[in-house]
């Protein structure tokens, strides 16, 4: 069935959410728009739009089989999907399972170092460019979540990151960390966002070959075709 489009309620660097005729649901609509050089200039990658809402919408239908509630409901078109509306709780979970970024610069850690345990960390979402980190007192005297809430929010996200560590693998892709986002529908708590290679930092098993657009920041032709790498890898059903 046909979803009416009405007001666009947010644009981003990466999407635009749109309103429907049914308050419950909302369109999210991937565009093909990236940030080059420490995300000062701007930039059109070909076909990354439709990229990572294939990309998505896949492994969110993938996730649905291992009974992990998401916000979405289907794919809509080229580069939207339809999602259920949520009250997002302003934090992004950061898995790590591999030593890479950040991580290998605030811990001297060897970059590549497979962790023994996977590692989750909180970021509060704000206005400014770089998200603090917080734990769980900072969540809890700050009322982002309830005790609960929060136990669940960190339940989800191992799991997400378990089925999805196995789902790469089988793909010969490590899945070396993902940032995840939650919110509230009707009690619930769902896996919101979006599950893509701008989302996810994911390496070639064999080669470790960086298969982020992260690493190709200066080579808008490159983007593109990691993009395509990852959409042929992963929508395609392996044993």
């Amino acid at each position: 069935m046909k979803q009416e489009i009405r007001e666009m309620i947010y644009k981003g660097s990466a999407k635009r959410l749109y309103e429907t005729d049914k308050a419950e649901f909302i369109i999210q609509e991937f565009k093909d728009d990236t940030s080059l050089v420490n995300g000062k200039k701007k930039a059109k990658v070909r076909n990354k739009g439709a990229f990572n809402n294939e990309i998505s919408s896949y492994i969110f239908e993938y996730l649905a089989g291992f009974h992990i509630p998401t916000h979405y409901v289907r794919h809509l078109s080229n580069c939207e999907m339809l999602v259920k509306r949520l009250e997002i709780f302003p934090l992004e979970l950061v898995v790590r399972n591999v030593a890479a970024g950040s991580f290998c610069e605030q811990l001297g850690m060897k970059e590549g170092l497979d962790l023994p345990h996977p590692i989750i960390e909180h970021y509060l979402k704000t206005n400014r460019s770089v998200h603090p980190m917080v734990n769980e007192f900072h969540i809890l005297a700050l009322g982002i979540a309830s005790p609960e809430e929060l136990r669940q929010l960190n339940r989800l996200a191992s799991k997400v990151n378990v089925v999805l560590k196995s789902f790469f693998g089988r793909r010969e892709i490590k899945l070396v960390d993902l940032t995840l986002e939650f919110g509230r529908h009707n009690g619930l708590i769902l896996l919101g966002d979006e599950i893509t290679p701008d989302t996810c930092r994911l390496w070639d098993r064999k080669t470790n070959k960086k298969l982020s657009a992260e690493h190709f920041r200066q080579d808008v032709e490159a983007m593109s075709g990691v993009y395509e790498e990852i959409r042929n890898r992963v929508c395609t059903k392996v044993a």
